[in-house]
């Protein structure tokens, strides 16, 4: 990560913007471990009108957690303009990842930075290394696949959504690539450099990308032939897949116990 956060070619008004609302969750005595930019421009395919997606993940003093009722485990702000912000508490980030859930992995791998607690990351990605499953992580792709394959039909589609089932249909390819032994990164470009896939197709997806990043709006078209049998053959192959994983209770009680010491500690970090 270079030092400005890799934040070349951000409005300065939409970052002052979202480091302001970071700011105020600290005014209530929040802690912030991380603020990142997810979306397109940390997958790698922004447009010129690309929103401003800031992710965080966020710690709650103890005292919060004394009161009968219950806080919420998230913190939006309102979509003004092209600005979205909005925050997990680090609870509901620990309980997704032990269900294979891949965004707070790929929010720790963001190249875009706004702000992060000295060390928090770190932690944060040692605790996340040994409690996701990586086979849970690739459920979690095929769903996303899933949603956005079966939402396509077969006329034209906006070719936006369809570099967003690419992305998920890439990083699975990452992961069999790589036996399903560690998690894919959050670029897709990073991700498709990576893996063996056919001339011809990468060219496809990379021409889509270019379309993405020179142009305000992408319309509908026809996904290209290539694109659309990889997809399908994608979809096909990894559906299948997760029936052959193989469930392990033992596994799931240990990364749970990990996760809550994680959760406690962080909580009583700042209390003690």
């Amino acid at each position: 990560m270079r030092a400005d956060g890799g934040m070349d070619g951000f409005d300065p008004e939409a970052v002052k913007e979202i480091r302001s609302r970071l700011a105020s969750v600290r005014e209530q005595g929040i802690r912030i471990g991380f603020a990142i930019e997810s979306g397109s421009r940390a997958w790698g395919f922004p447009s010129p009108d690309s929103d401003y997606d800031c992710r965080f993940v966020y710690i709650r003093p103890v005292k919060h957690h004394l009161a009968l009722a219950s806080a919420r485990d998230v913190i939006e702000f309102p979509i003004i303009g092209d600005i979205d912000t909005g925050g997990w508490d680090l609870r509901k980030a620990l309980l997704l990842a032990l269900k294979g859930n891949a965004v707070v992995v790929e929010w720790l791998k963001s190249p875009i930075v706004y702000e992060e607690e000295a060390g928090f990351r770190s932690r944060l990605g040692d605790l996340l290394d040994l409690i996701m499953v990586p086979e849970k992580v690739a459920a979690h792709y095929v769903g996303l696949m899933r949603q956005h394959f079966q939402s396509q039909g077969e006329g034209p589609i906006r070719l936006k959504k369809l570099l967003y089932t690419i992305r998920p249909a890439i990083a699975l390819e990452w992961m069999r690539q790589s036996s399903f032994r560690v998690l894919p990164p959050m670029n897709m470009l990073e991700c498709l450099e990576a893996i063996s896939v056919a001339p011809d197709l990468r060219t496809a997806i990379l021409d889509l990308v270019h379309v993405k990043k020179q142009t305000r709006e992408m319309g509908e078209g026809l996904p290209p032939t290539l694109v659309q049998s990889f997809l399908q053959n994608s979809f096909e192959r990894y559906s299948g897949i997760l029936r052959e994983f193989d469930r392990d209770p033992d596994r799931d009680q240990r990364a749970q116990h990990l996760a809550d010491k994680f959760y406690v500690q962080e909580v009583l970090q700042r209390d003690s």
